[in-house]
This record gives structure tokens, C-alpha cells and sequence, in this order.
């Protein structure tokens, strides 16, 4: 085979500064400002920041993986037909095939075929993804975490406000004003993790391809339905936000209301009223809660490969969870002045 060319080496070398530019693009993020302003009154600010620094690390990593590769093969196949002699069309069609394969592979698959081309055999491919998933798994409990933290905030203002109205402390005009700025606020927040759950379930669909080569059958078992169950409280019953006692109330359940329960975790069931509001309450306040099998514990870090796998998969539900939770809220009785 004779040796490339002075014009291929020259074209190579060009190819590659353009792939080099394209990773450093792709590796760039908005600024804080840009995405969550600078708004120093805002008595949220410190847990809003804490969310918007968690969403760094999944959007870096999961815009490098797609748009790298997909820029990548659109270079390398241009180059190729190029070298092959082919002008025009033949080159847009060798960038164009590049283009899917590196998307493909920067997309999906690209995590993976990492690993494997690192992996000396199936037990070091199964450590090295292990390993990744405990680090996956860290990152969202911490996103999890901020995301409470600052709809924590949120909705113990509204009842700050609230309590400030029925105190004759703030006038009927002044309450609505300061509820409406809270609920624009709250939907900026719930904006936001909305784009981080965005890029959360793009990195997990990398991990969902090294997940059925390494753990096949989790993603399947995880993907199955929710049981719920109809049931009715012995006495009334506080709604939170959260699986947890100290969570804001979003609503309350008069006794021997109708209502669907479904698995929760932390000793809670997820409830949801005919009106279509959801929260969390405690299991044992519906007698009919004993029938609900127990949810996918999601606290632990290490293990194997599967539980590690299990625990991820549940770790993303469970945010996705939390965002759609927050996002009816703020669009119904969650910051109304009389609840």
C-alpha cells in the first residue's frame, strides 16, 4: 500500500484541528447567569445555585458524547472519500454516513464501546461500569438532594405567606403579588431541573446499553408498571412533597377519601386524589397499604453490578418523579393564597 500523500496528510491534519474545535465546543456550558440570572433577592438563592452546579456535571459529559461523535464522523468520512479521490457529492455522502455512524457511537453506544475497547475481559468491563454507576449514582443522589432542598424553600414560603395573610400582616393585594412572584420563580426553578432531568435520561440511555450487556434484564424489570391500589385514609392525612415527615404539605386527605395508592419509599406510599394531586404519606395510615409490595431500596452505593444498575435506574425515576410531582403543583393549588 504506497504511503499518503503530502495533499492527505495535509487534509488529515486539517480534519482533526476541526474535530479538535468541535470537542472544545461541545464541551462548553452556558454561564450560571444565563441560566438562573442573578436575582440577589431572592431568599432561595443559595439552594438554587446548589441545583443549577449539581446540572454541570451531566451536561457536560452527555453534549460532548453526541455531538463529538457525530462531528467527528462527519469529519472522518469526508476525509476518507476525500482521500479516496472523490469529490462533491461522493464527499457529502461520506460525511453524511460518518455523521450518523459517530452520533451513533458518541450517542448510545459511545460509553460502552469505550469501556469494552478499555476492558481486558467481561469481569474488568462489569468492575469498570460498577464503578461508574456508584459515581452516577453519588451525582444524583446530590442532585436529588439540591432539588428538594429548594422546592423545600419554595413551598415553605408559600406558607410563610400565607401565614403573613392570616395574620393581617400583609394586605390580601400584597399576599398575591408576593405568591405570584414566588410561583414564576418556582417554575424557573422546576424549568431547570426540567432540563437537567432532560440530561440525566440522555446520559442514563448510555448507561441503559451497557446495562443489557453487563446486567441483562434489569432495565426490563425496572421498566415494569407501578402496582396501585384504591384506598382511603382512617383519618385525615398530610400530602408532602417528599417521602419524608419534614417535607412541606401540598394537601391534606379528608378521611375516608377516595384515593390511588402506589408504591413509595422511606416507609411513605405515593398518593394521588381524584382531583389529581399527588404526594407522599405515611404507608400505614391506609389500611390498604399492606397489599403494596415494597419499592427498589435506592440508598446504597456499593454492590454488584445489577443492584448498582437497579439502584440508578430507580435513582432517575425517582427525580423524574420529583420534577413531574413539583410541576403540578406549580401549576395548580400549590401556591394558591387559600388552601
Amino acid at each position: 500500500m504506497p504511503p499518503p500523500s503530502p495533499s492527505f496528510r495535509a487534509r488529515l491534519r486539517r480534519g482533526l484541528a476541526l474535530l479538535t474545535a468541535a470537542a472544545m465546543l461541545a464541551g462548553c456550558v452556558t454561564t450560571r447567569d444565563s441560566r438562573i440570572g442573578n436575582d440577589a433577592g431572592d431568599s432561595c438563592r443559595t439552594q438554587l445555585v446548589a441545583l443549577d452546579s449539581t446540572g454541570n456535571f451531566f451536561a457536560a459529559d452527555m453534549l460532548r458524547g453526541a455531538a463529538v461523535g457525530a462531528v467527528g464522523g462527519a469529519l472522518l468520512g469526508g476525509l476518507l472519500a476525500a482521500a479516496t479521490g472523490q469529490r462533491g457529492s461522493g464527499i457529502a455522502a461520506g460525511a453524511g454516513i460518518g455523521a450518523v455512524a459517530g452520533g451513533v457511537v458518541g450517542g448510545t453506544a459511545g460509553y460502552l464501546s469505550a469501556r469494552q475497547q478499555q476492558a481486558t475481559d467481561q469481569a474488568s468491563l462489569n468492575l469498570a461500569v460498577a464503578n461508574d454507576l456508584a459515581a452516577e449514582n453519588a451525582q444524583l443522589d446530590r442532585t436529588q438532594i439540591a432539588f428538594d432542598q429548594l422546592m423545600d424553600c419554595r413551598f415553605n414560603t408559600a406558607r410563610q405567606i400565607r401565614a403573613e395573610l392570616g395574620a393581617g400582616r400583609m394586605t390580601r393585594p400584597q399576599a398575591e403579588a408576593a405568591m405570584a412572584e414566588l410561583r414564576n420563580r418556582t417554575q424557573r426553578d422546576i424549568q431547570l431541573a426540567t432540563t437537567i432531568n432532560g440530561q440525566i435520561g440522555r446520559r442514563g440511555a448510555e448507561f441503559d446499553t451497557a446495562i443489557e450487556t453487563v446486567a441483562p434484564g434489569v432495565k426490563q424489570a425496572a421498566a415494569a408498571p407501578k402496582p396501585s391500589i384504591p384506598a382511603r385514609p382512617r383519618a385525615t392525612v398530610p400530602l408532602r412533597l417528599r417521602p419524608d415527615a419534614s417535607s412541606p404539605e401540598v394537601a391534606r386527605v379528608p378521611a375516608q377519601e377516595a384515593v390511588t395508592l402506589r408504591p413509595g419509599r422511606d416507609g411513605f406510599a405515593q398518593v394521588e386524589t381524584a382531583s389529581g394531586v399527588r404526594g407522599y404519606a405515611p404507608a400505614q395510615a391506609f389500611p390498604e397499604a399492606a397489599r403494596l409490595p415494597d419499592a427498589a431500596p435506592v440508598a446504597a452505593q456499593g454492590g454488584d453490578v445489577r443492584s448498582l444498575a437497579a439502584s440508578n435506574i430507580a435513582r432517575r425515576d425517582n427525580f423524574s418523579d420529583s420534577v413531574g410531582t413539583a410541576t403540578r403543583l406549580a401549576e395548580g393549588q400549590g401556591f394558591e393564597l387559600a388552601t
